[in-house]
């Protein structure tokens, strides 16, 4: 029914031809109306996780060959040297990955009290008898290897977080209840991090803290607090040291002290302005030769871009997004609590890590040594990071429509097999 105002005619015939308009919809787009009808398919998420972390780690390990082979062969006399490590890791991780996907939640609850105090054992070891590197003391030597406890810490963290959140689960209206133990022990995990002059990685566990606490259902207003302690905290923490002190105050504009705390930052830009639309080629890029540091570590977004172009770039940020995207409809389908707070930590973890490593190499944010998870070279960060997948891989594997559709293909697999033979 069309309402009139008093004192004005209805304009019947506008009225008239507006109802006459045809009504667009996307769904009548054939090309959308498939991709609406594949992403509602009980598998979906199941198979986006599993091909964007494939496609992932396929890209990184082309990457960490391209963007190490200079330096492998400086050190080690052997342009290999660094990819087969990283291979050597991979093929560990694998396995691992695999093993989590088929853990039951109720097993997984089992140990992670466990894993949070062999974390916090672990990050005091290193606070002790850490080695040192590019300033930071996060590295804990285990005789021939050595290994970055945080890594580790951040995946026990998440667990031990969603398995609290799960117990708690209809006593999270309490802000006492929704704040201890979690507040605290992730606090203390954060603060042994520092201890060791590991800022970067000490943001990413307070990151976790505040996705946690977001799902559980935090008041805004605690974010707004915590948003201004830790602006507080971070500026005091980089101004009494004077190397944070100049990355703080120089990672807007690297090139006004290029040759000094602007070097890494800058030519980082370099590698990426080089790169274009569609990059030089895999192997062609120029920075890797010596001029940017960590060009297969941290920095190894930088080379990816020069090599792969934005369109690479855009590309690795889109399979980012792809998982998180997936993992958030698993989480949403989800009855399971604990399942719901521990996929959501463990996109917050990947994809927050994914922002800070990016915004690093475009000058966004300070350089603070943040890998990005599933490219750059480590074993530490690949492991832990790997478990993560394998776990909301199995999640979503185990969701109900889901684990009908693999039943009924599996049937359906069988059957054919004995009408063969």
């Amino acid at each position: 029914m069309t309402t009139v105002l008093p004192g004005r005619p209805q304009d019947t015939t506008v009225s008239s031809a507006v109802r006459a308009l045809p009504r667009f919809s996307l769904k009548r787009v054939p090309w959308f109306r498939a991709l609406g009808e594949a992403l509602d398919r009980p598998l979906t998420a199941y198979y986006l996780l599993l091909g964007a972390s494939a496609l992932l780690l396929t890209i990184g390990m082309v990457m960490v060959l391209s963007a190490s082979s200079v330096y492998s062969f400086k050190i080690y006399g052997d342009s290999y040297a660094v990819v087969k490590r990283q291979l050597l890791w991979v093929l560990l991780g694998l396995p691992v990955a695999y093993l989590a996907s088929r853990m039951s939640t109720r097993w997984i609850r089992r140990f992670v009290w466990l894993g949070y105090i062999g974390s916090l054992g672990l990050l005091g070891l290193v606070a002790v008898i850490g080695d040192t590197r590019n300033g930071n003391q996060n590295w804990l030597p285990l005789g021939p290897f050595s290994i970055q406890p945080s890594e580790v810490a951040k995946l026990a963290l998440v667990l031990w977080a969603a398995n609290i959140y799960a117990n708690k689960e209809r006593r999270l209206g309490s802000l006492h209840q929704l704040l201890v133990p979690v507040m605290p022990g992730m606090l203390l995990a954060s603060g042994l991090v520092i201890l060791g002059r590991d800022l970067g990685t000490g943001l990413v566990f307070i990151a976790i803290l505040l996705g946690m606490l977001f799902v559980a259902g935090a008041p805004m207003k605690l974010f707004w607090l915590a948003a201004t302690v830790l602006g507080v905290a971070a500026f005091t923490l980089a101004t009494i040291d004077p190397v944070r002190m100049s990355r703080l105050t120089n990672f807007m504009d690297p090139f006004s002290d290029l040759q000094d705390n602007g070097y890494q930052a800058g030519h980082g830009l370099y590698a990426l302005a080089s790169g274009g639309w569609f990059g030089e080629g895999i192997g062609a890029s120029q920075q890797k030769w010596g001029t940017l540091p960590e060009a297969h570590t941290d920095f190894i977004f930088a080379v990816l871009g020069e090599e792969l172009g934005l369109v690479g770039t855009l590309l690795i940020i889109g399979l980012f997004l792809t998982i998180a995207f997936a993992a958030i409809r698993v989480a949403r389908n989800t009855t399971d609590p604990f399942v719901r707070y521990a996929t959501f930590g463990i996109v917050v973890w990947l994809l927050g890590q994914m922002i800070i490593n990016v915004g690093m190499v475009l000058a966004l944010l300070p350089v603070i040594g943040i890998p990005l998870p599933l490219v750059s070279y480590g074993g530490s960060a690949l492991l832990p990071s790997l478990a993560a997948l394998g776990l909301v891989i199995g999640f979503a594997r185990r969701e109900p429509e889901a684990a009908r559709a693999l039943a009924a293909r599996r049937k359906m697999r069988s059957a054919g097999l004995a009408a063969r033979s």
